[in-house]
């Protein structure tokens, strides 16, 4: 019974990566960028989250919408600032502009606030419920079902609306979906808006869930999820959701059998791994390049 609630943990903790992976996922799929500003959105988030918490005494879902928001916000400012400029500059150099954006979210926040970490209030009922015998806390099921319906969500938007036909026209050949009316820039803007927002909605989920938040705490789930979307195949709205799954299952197998210094070492040996075995993914596809 330790197993299933040992399983039930590590399904939580994954679905908050899967979430960030998302968005990695996502903006690489458009642009082919890796967007390493992307661990600092959800970083804003879960501060977001928290004041909204803390100081304007709002619930869990008001918080979560006003931190999705928000953080689309941020991401499209991102995007048009700093990354628009360089679509035909090298990879190196939008790489190293989104490290510098990175650097600069998180000091700015310091600058502000301090370094500092917060302690996030208790805003959701955390019961035990019992189930096969184990006992599954309450908070860790409202989580993962708030996650299942933002993936739903996703897919959706991405398979059913105006705007995700866009999104996969873009991905697949940017030149032709010009051409045929597409308004790349937008739609560039709306991938970088609704990825920001799934960032938001898991620093929510990450700071009620762990309970403590600090202005450099999106460096590590922010690599982790990259581990995840590379070990489901970047790119891959499916893979960037098996990806986080799995890793924060290994993660907690890993703690539970004894090892839990090396739980962060896990995700990159599987990163490793994946690069060595497997390099496209689980759900990923080699593609051929003209020489």
């Amino acid at each position: 019974m330790e197993w299933l609630q040992q399983l039930v943990n590590g399904i939580s903790l994954g679905s908050i990566y899967a979430l960030i992976a998302l968005g990695y996922t996502m903006v690489y799929g458009i642009i082919k960028l890796i967007n390493f500003a992307h661990g600092d959105v959800f970083m804003l988030g879960a501060f977001i989250g928290f004041y909204a918490i803390a100081r304007w005494d709002l619930g869990f879902f008001p918080a979560l919408i006003i931190s999705m928001l928000l953080c689309a916000i941020i991401g499209v400012i991102i995007e048009r600032v700093a990354y628009k400029r360089l679509r035909s500059a090298t990879r190196i150099a939008a790489l190293i502009t989104a490290i510098g954006v990175s650097l600069l979210i998180e000091y700015t926040v310091i600058f502000f606030r301090g370094a500092s970490p917060e302690a996030y209030p208790e805003v959701l009922p955390n019961k035990s419920i019992s189930i096969l015998g184990a006992s599954i806390s309450s908070q860790s099921i409202l989580i993962l079902a708030v996650t299942i319906v933002l993936m739903i969500l996703l897919q959706f938007i991405v398979h059913k609306t105006k705007i995700g036909k866009a999104m996969r026209a873009v991905s697949h050949d940017a030149d032709a979906a010009r051409l045929m009316g597409i308004n790349v820039n937008n739609t560039i803007s709306a991938t970088f808006a609704i990825g920001s927002a799934l960032a938001g909605a898991a620093g929510v989920i990450f700071g009620v869930y762990y309970t403590r938040i600090d202005p450099l705490m999106g460096v590590l789930p922010g690599l982790k999820a990259f581990v995840a979307a590379v070990l489901g195949g970047i790119g891959s709205i499916p893979g960037a959701m098996v990806g986080g799954l799995v890793l924060g299952v290994v993660e907690t197998v890993v703690s539970a059998l004894g090892y839990s210094l090396w739980r962060d070492a896990a995700a990159f040996v599987i990163l490793i791994l994946i690069l060595i075995l497997k390099p496209s993914g689980i759900f990923g596809k080699n593609a051929r390049e003209k020489v």
